[in-house]
């Protein structure tokens, strides 16, 4: 595996999942060396895999500090011809109040699309929520995945390492079912820019949010 550039191992079960320990996973840079590392499953990806390339705040006592990421080059086409491509996206009314999920997915010929009522929610929860509801989707979690969303907060918590403050359950349930995951990629991507899905997913959110 990948882990911040670095070729790494790292322990499965006999099932080959990733070994987890209070929402880590563990990897050692060289078999015979005795020193190991507990790192977040979604910092750890397959060799070759870009990791996300974003500019997101980073937590630091409650305050944030910019922290950019190298630059890496763009999802292309020819990756989503060959990956499950999620996009999600979450709405609400007020903060809190009534809240949605939207949900595309795409593989080769194949699509589906999700939306649905949260009830009242805040903000964060609908972009978190949205995220397990699109990972939980997926039924061969052994083909790549590269799930869009345009939440720092959200691809912070699941990409970047910070600490949750809030919603600490649902982001653990989000890590935890990211770890099965051999092949998954979070990417950031710019709200209301005009992509196709991503716009369907806010569509499908905001639907969600009117009753529709």
């Amino acid at each position: 595996m990948q882990f911040k550039g670095n070729k790494v191992w790292m322990a499965v079960d006999e099932q080959q999942h990733p070994l987890l320990q209070k929402g880590k996973v563990l990897v050692k840079y060289q078999l015979e060396q005795p020193h190991e590392y507990w790192v977040h499953p979604s910092s750890v990806v397959a060799v070759g895999t870009p990791e996300i390339a974003a500019k997101l705040p980073a937590e630091n006592n409650g305050k944030s500090k910019a922290s950019t990421a190298k630059a890496l080059p763009a999802v292309t086409p020819e990756a989503c011809a060959e990956a499950i491509c999620i996009y999600t996206d979450g709405a609400c009314s007020g903060n809190p109040g009534p809240a949605g999920i939207g949900v595309v997915l795409r593989y080769k010929e194949k699509h589906k699309e999700i939306s649905r009522s949260l009830g009242t929610a805040t903000n964060n929860i609908a972009e978190l929520e949205a995220i397990r509801v699109g990972l939980l989707a997926v039924k061969n979690r052994k083909l790549p995945v590269i799930l869009f969303s345009d939440s720092s907060y959200a691809l912070g918590l699941l990409s970047q390492g910070w600490k949750a403050k809030k919603n600490m359950e649902l982001v653990d349930e989000i890590r935890r079912l990211a770890a099965t995951f051999p092949k998954l990629r979070f990417v950031k991507v710019k709200g209301h820019a005009g992509h196709p899905d991503n716009e369907r997913a806010d569509q499908l959110a905001v639907q969600a949010v009117n009753g529709a």
